[in-house]
């Protein structure tokens, strides 16, 4: 059913018309958008869950290795040989644009790069596994910051995914369907109004041409 403000003039035809194509343009542009959004939304999924996996084994590592250093040292030896970092950790985030969504990258920097500089203790009054507790955490925390890059990630783009599917819809199933039926009626109208002026027009002629053969006799 057409509009019913509509005014069915050549003019409102063609100004119809150009909106019908960009319109097709556009719902176009968007599909593309959405299934390369889709893509690197997918990409992203199993890069987190592999990342996931990976952080939660080393964190399960770390943990396991500080049990042991808690059961072999005294809490009060243990709180004195964390008590004082020597260590620290500067984060960075830039943003990265992918398909007009801006997602973070993160990155860090230690304040010192002395790599021993994450044992704040001497080894002599402390265990080994508390080494390898620290060591491990040192190692999964790029990992995680890469979690959390993707798990942003991830939900930015899928923000954006919905946000483009419900523009496709409202062109595919409202805008496009209503600028056609517009068209079809401005084009009947136009049609109609073509047919009863030519119709007008030999009646007109019907009765000229009367008129002048009834005033020659």
């Amino acid at each position: 059913m057409a509009s019913k403000t509509i005014n069915p003039t050549r003019m409102e035809l063609t100004r119809l018309k150009g909106r019908l194509r960009t319109a097709v343009r556009g719902h176009k542009l968007l599909k593309d958008k959405r299934d390369e959004l889709m893509r690197q939304f997918m990409d992203m999924v199993r890069k987190n869950r592999q990342l996931r996996k990976k952080v939660e084994e080393g964190l399960a590592g770390a943990n396991a290795a500080l049990a042991v250093a808690s059961a072999v040292m005294s809490p009060e030896m243990l709180q004195q040989a964390l008590l004082y970092p020597k260590q620290g950790v500067e984060l960075d985030m830039e943003l990265k644009n992918i398909m007009s969504v801006y997602v973070p990258v993160y990155s860090f920097k230690t304040r010192t790069a002395d790599s021993a500089d994450i044992y704040p203790y001497g080894f002599a009054q402390t265990s080994g596994e508390l080494d390898d507790a620290l060591s491990a955490l040192s190692s999964v925390f790029q990992d995680m910051l890469e979690l959390a890059q993707a798990e942003k990630t991830t939900q930015l783009l899928a923000e954006e995914i919905e946000k483009t599917r419900r523009r496709v819809n409202a062109l595919e199933y409202v805008m496009i369907p209503e600028l056609q039926t517009n068209i079809r009626f401005i084009s009947m109208k136009l049609e109609e109004n073509d047919r009863s002026t030519k119709v007008r027009l030999m009646k007109v002629k019907e009765m000229v041409l009367q008129d002048a053969h009834n005033y020659q006799y």
